[in-house]
């Protein structure tokens, strides 16, 4: 997850209208050129998001071998897709009066962004990333199958192998991580609000 909001973040930043001086200036409408700039990025998080991860992961496993890396990548490729297009619908639909008070006052466009747009968007924003990290935990499981690694990949061989035993511990595990990606939100969400 950390790979696709290093991905995500700046894309979002790039497709969003949010921080465009000429749509918070000109009645909501960019410049051609801003337009024209965004469009690629938006491409992208689209090509990004429409591979669904398991195409991705036997890419990777392809690519750099049987192991976890060939899912961490998959994994990190699709939900950076995945999260660069909601946060930046997030950012669009926030209230743009603050954002265009600082930078009719001077401000930088990252500081009305910190100042203006994240107070707004940071719950929202944390709810569905630690959705998608719920998400990026099931697919995991997926993602051993193929042979991309992790404790999918184990809960295969110790099906293979009949270890009931073992095969219901793990499922317990992913259980008790969902849990705890539930409870985590929840009181983040708290702390925000």
């Amino acid at each position: 997850m950390t790979l696709a909001l290093l991905i995500a973040v700046p894309g979002a930043l790039l497709a969003t209208r949010a921080l465009s001086i000429s749509a918070l200036t000109r009645g909501g409408r960019p410049a051609w050129w801003a337009q024209a700039l965004r469009w690629p990025v938006r491409g992208l998080l689209i090509v990004l998001r429409s591979v669904p991860e398991i195409v991705w992961a036997l890419l990777f496993v392809r690519a750099v071998g049987l192991g976890p890396t060939a899912g961490v990548l998959a994994i990190a490729i699709t939900y950076s897709g995945m999260l660069g297009k909601v946060y930046a619908e997030i950012f669009e639909s926030v209230d743009p009066l603050p954002t265009r008070a600082l930078l009719g006052a001077g401000s930088s466009r990252l500081a009305a962004f910190a100042y203006g747009v994240m107070p707004q968007a940071a719950s929202e924003m944390l709810s569905y990333t630690v959705y998608r990290w719920e998400c990026a935990i099931r697919a995991s499981v997926v993602m051993g199958f193929v042979g991309a690694g992790g404790l999918g990949q184990q809960m295969d061989l110790s099906m293979r192998m009949f270890a009931g035993g073992e095969v219901a511990s793990m499922l317990l595990t992913f259980l008790l991580l969902v849990l705890l990606a539930d409870l985590l939100s929840r009181v983040l969400r708290e702390r925000l609000t």
